[in-house]
């Protein structure tokens, strides 16, 4: 929110109401927020005119994919993305007026395990979990589009921050010296840093040529040998360790499968066309900021 308020945006959080009637408004308490919507997303409490003086609305809800794919996981990752994108779609195309815009999250996922093929935003959903979950995340969004909103489906590779997320949980074992590449290595690993998936959203909301899917990763394209081998570099330890691919293919729901060993070679098609500049275009510039015992 705050590089929102920065570029000149007024800023209302939406939040999940107590009493689930989802038509609460209040102070915000967040810095570069005006005040607070509130919706109750589980029973589809949204008030229907949550969107009156709103121009763009920014979507970015979903359960975490790390935990454990048990089937009631998996429901709980579509639920979570699929009926709240919808829900915020549907409440979209009946306001009057409408926002201008509708940014909504979604994933390289959409593409599955495609080897060295390389993938734009003009390539075909792939298959398995992830990809048909990504495929009707979007899907989700059309009644903003079919109502005249231009949408943007932003499919972030793996973002990359010492401060949160997946990379402090990876750099662990790496600074015990345990880490290592998983299966082969060869499987492509699309990333993006923090900074950069910020401005990728701030640019689908202000750029009107930007529509469709958006693929939110860096231009410089690695294999998860050469990621781990950065990493390794980033924290002056060595990795050594190999996971074997049969282990992670053994991890319930696929999940192994889907989540490390795919490979997804994608690229910033959409963004290169716009002229996006990337703060972090390499990953050893994204990486930088680990060096020396960071967080």
């Amino acid at each position: 929110m705050p590089r929102l308020a920065a570029a000149g945006h007024r800023v209302s959080r939406l939040v999940r109401s107590r009493g689930g009637s989802g038509d609460a408004r209040g102070a915000a308490r967040g810095p570069g927020a005006t005040e607070v919507r509130a919706w109750a997303p589980d029973t589809d409490a949204l008030d229907p005119r949550v969107f009156e003086g709103i121009d763009a609305v920014i979507h970015l809800g979903g359960a975490s994919i790390g935990s454990v794919w048990t089937s009631r996981r998996k429901e709980l990752l579509r639920t979570s993305r699929i009926r709240t994108t919808r829900l915020l779609a549907e409440r979209i195309a009946s306001s009057a007026p409408r926002p201008s815009v509708f940014v909504h999250a979604s994933a390289v996922g959409y593409y599955g395990d495609r080897g060295d093929e390389i993938l734009t935003e003009a390539s075909a959903p792939g298959r398995g979990f992830l990809a048909d979950l990504c495929r009707d995340w979007e899907a989700a969004s059309m009644p903003a589009h079919d109502a005249g909103t231009r949408v943007v489906r932003v499919r972030a590779g793996l973002v990359l921050s010492p401060r949160g997320g997946v990379l402090p949980v990876m750099l662990r074992p790496f600074r015990l010296g345990l880490g290592g590449r998983l299966g082969s290595g060869r499987q492509w690993m699309p990333w993006i840093a923090l900074e950069d998936a910020v401005g990728v959203y701030l640019r689908a909301l202000e750029d009107g040529a930007l529509t469709g899917g958006v693929n939110a990763v860096a231009p410089e394209a690695v294999t998860n040998a050469e990621f781990t081998r950065a990493l390794a570099r980033a924290v002056g330890r060595p990795a050594f360790v190999t996971v074997p691919a049969f282990a992670l293919a053994m991890l319930p729901g696929g999940m192994g499968k889907e989540t490390l060993l795919a490979s997804e070679r994608v690229v910033p098609a959409a963004l290169q066309a716009a002229g996006f500049q990337f703060e972090s275009p390499t990953l050893e510039t994204a990486l930088a900021a680990i060096r020396g015992g960071g967080p």
